[in-house]
């Protein structure tokens, strides 16, 4: 199946950073850092398309939950890691994966929005849609037809390597999902 424009292109930038270090880099080094899905504060009420899960969860946008999985890192551990692999010089040559312990499901990230928020979590939906109504869907929506082939599939992603040899750590993953809405929450209520 072929990668979707936006994972293609980071695929596709990484590769040349490679290819530039090893033809022209002379003594240059390189490490790269992956992250999952990045959440955390909002600094603005603009945001990433990441951060569009928790505010249609936050909203009631979604009539219920697919039955999806996702690993989600914190921003700010993202930048730590960053600096983390251009300081160590044992991260040279090296990629990094950047994902808290764990994954989430949908429903795990609404359940805890509901409780951590209290009344301003009252709109996050906590009922898990069947599979048949989700890929149901997704032969009218083209959103919706993009997370058909996850469903169910949770995915590991694990960041040893870098709480390994860098001694990175991250926020949980529950954490970073309240931080995310509350951010998003007190934004818009200024």
């Amino acid at each position: 199946m072929p990668l979707d424009p936006y994972p293609r292109s980071k695929t596709v930038a990484e590769r040349a950073a490679w290819d530039f270090v090893a033809a022209e880099g002379g003594g240059l080094q390189l490490a790269t850092v992956n992250p999952v899905l990045v959440l955390g504060p909002l600094l603005a009420l603009e945001t990433s398309t990441s951060v569009e899960v928790v505010r249609w969860l936050v909203d009631g946008a979604l009539p219920g939950l697919p039955r999806l999985a996702l690993a989600v890192v914190d921003v700010r551990d993202v930048a730590d890691l960053h600096v983390l692999a251009m300081e160590r010089d044992e991260a040279a040559g090296l990629r990094f994966l950047a994902a808290a312990d764990g994954v989430l499901t949908l429903r795990e990230m609404a359940l805890t929005l509901r409780a951590a928020l209290g009344e301003r979590g009252r709109r996050v939906p906590t009922r898990e849609l069947p599979d048949w109504l989700v890929r149901l869907g997704g032969r009218f929506d083209d959103g919706v037809r993009q997370i058909v082939p996850e469903l169910g599939t949770p995915r590991s992603a694990g960041s040893a390597r870098a709480r390994d040899l860098l001694g990175w750590t991250s926020r949980s993953p529950q954490d970073t999902v309240v931080e995310t809405a509350r951010s998003l929450l007190d934004l818009r209520a200024r």
